[in-house]
């Protein structure tokens, strides 16, 4: 029955801790654009095909020469 004196201390700090971080979280705008941060993995594919492109010229310019 003791451990109920540590407990629930322990857990009131818990729920403050998790409430203190989702408020800075929300005033922090880590909600605002979720859908972005989903289609980001599919929009970094266009810099290699960028890099390979600058690639491809330079070899087309070499074989030009």
């Amino acid at each position: 029955m003791e451990i109920i004196h540590i407990a629930v201390p322990a857990a009131i700090l818990l729920v403050i801790l998790v409430i203190a971080l989702f408020w800075w979280a929300v005033r922090n705008d880590q909600f605002d654009d979720l859908e972005r941060q989903g289609m980001n993995i599919l929009l970094d594919e266009e810099e290699p095909q960028k890099k390979n492109n600058k690639k491809a010229n330079k070899q087309d310019d070499d074989a030009a020469n």
